[in-house]
């Protein structure tokens, strides 16, 4: 595996659209508070309190007094204690109970192409060698690792998006980096990478995160957002 001096961090992208339409579909389908804690699950207090309250919800469930303190002079009213009872999977376009998604996702998080590389039959990336090419590749070195919350055992196991395909992530996620097998295609560098999110084959790639680590849409959600630069989309 070849190094790379880059310190790139993946963008969590928040699609506008989809953030109002989900907070629309969340307090139509009931409740008052809207569960913000965690930085909005890593979408961003401010722009999903005002979606959501512009939606009809009467308050927000955040973490600390100066957010609500922050809130109050968009006159929006923040509280620490009550159960939040608008449905999150709706707010955030997150896979529900039984795994289905019945908005768009709100959040998509990209990486990029930081270089290429080809690669012999036998060839092996990675920490470990847990991945050998079975034939002649070209396999892409892209930003984010398990540092910004890219899952170690996502490695061997699941997919990005490049040039609206999906390409799955080949042997052990590094720091800050992995490597996607593009099977035969090729990238430019810098090239736009989706792990999950947006409307491409990889929309409910949050849902497969889930069913490969054991671990809940939400947590995985929010992890990787916080460890992510913010983007706003249409």
């Amino acid at each position: 595996m070849w190094e790379s001096t880059s310190s790139s961090l993946p963008r969590a992208i928040i699609s506008r659209s989809a953030l109002a339409a989900g907070a629309s579909a969340a307090v139509q389908a009931g409740g008052r508070i809207a569960d913000l804690r965690r930085d909005a699950w890593g979408h961003g207090i401010l722009a999903v309190a005002q979606a959501v309250t512009a939606a009809g919800a009467e308050r927000v469930r955040v973490d600390a007094p100066g957010e609500i303190e922050a809130l109050a002079l968009e006159g929006i009213v923040g509280v620490l204690t009550g159960e939040p009872d608008i449905d999150p999977a709706l707010l955030y376009g997150l896979p529900g109970a039984e795994g289905n998604r019945s908005t768009s996702p709100v959040l998509r998080l990209t990486g990029r192409v930081l270089s290429t590389k080809p690669l012999r039959a036998g060839d092996a990336v990675s920490y470990g060698y847990t991945f050998r090419a079975a034939a002649p590749t070209v396999v892409a070195l892209v930003t984010g690792g398990y540092a910004q919350g890219i899952v170690r055992s996502l490695g061997n196991h699941a997919h990005v998006e490049i040039d609206g395909t999906a390409r799955p992530i080949v042997g052990r996620v590094a720091m800050d980096v992995c490597v996607v097998d593009l099977e035969g295609a090729d990238a430019e560098i810098g090239s736009e990478v989706t792990y999950f999110g947006g409307d491409g084959p990889l929309a409910d790639g949050i849902a497969r995160w889930a069913h490969i680590t054991g671990m809940d849409s939400a947590e995985l959600v929010t992890v990787a957002a916080s460890h992510a630069v913010r983007g706003w989309e249409a």
